[in-house]
């Protein structure tokens, strides 16, 4: 009998190093390496909408919608099929990341996006969720030195709600969350981070 894999989600700020370690860490214990929005042939449809710097029309519940659509399909195609083969996965962002966006940043009900999300993902949600966690003043300076996406030109404040966001969320759930100091050097971020995941509960690192 096959043990299903762990289903891993990075959360931060924009500009806090998910994609690095997303990589890193899926090297390591050998995991599908995913991102959300886009982890998908019709979630990347969805991402250029939802990043492109030139919809400035894009309604909040639009938003959430479209964000949701990707990860019902990322879900459905690619997560739940490799946890089911008892690979890992690692995905940069998840559901927690509409929950701080969508809900804390925009100011919609956090409890109905929730609700939404939970049904999106027929209620399978991260098992861990590692939160690498950098002030919001470092995230626009990283910011600063990019071509930047739609969210990425949002505003400090913005910025300020999503990281109140993370730490509520996480404060909600801390069996769940790993918290990590991103401000650390890249390779003893990475060393921690897969301290920390191979140490969880929820992990069982596969032969």
């Amino acid at each position: 009998m096959t043990t299903r894999g762990t289903y891993i989600a990075f959360e931060g700020l924009e500009g806090c190093g998910k994609s690095t370690h997303v990589t890193r860490l899926a090297e390591k214990i050998n995991a599908v390496a995913t991102r959300e929005p886009g982890g998908t042939r019709i979630g990347a449809l969805l991402r250029s909408i939802l990043a492109d710097p030139e919809n400035t029309d894009l309604n909040s519940r639009a938003e959430l919608l479209l964000m949701t659509a990707d990860r019902a399909q990322h879900m459905s195609e690619l997560i739940e099929p490799a946890l089911q083969r008892g690979q890992h996965v690692v995905s940069d962002r998840s559901m927690y990341s509409t929950l701080a966006y969508q809900g804390y940043g925009r100011g919609l009900d956090v409890d109905t996006l929730l609700s939404i999300n939970a049904w999106a993902l027929n209620n399978v949600l991260p098992e861990i969720v590692v939160w690498i966690q950098i002030p919001t003043e470092e995230a626009n300076t990283r910011l600063a030195k990019r071509d930047l996406d739609r969210f990425e030109r949002e505003g400090a404040d913005f910025f300020a709600r999503i990281g109140a966001g993370f730490a509520e969320l996480a404060a909600k759930d801390p069996a769940r969350w790993i918290l990590i100091d991103g401000l650390e050097p890249k390779d003893v971020v990475e060393e921690k981070i897969f301290a920390a995941v191979v140490a969880h509960p929820s992990f069982t690192l596969h032969s």
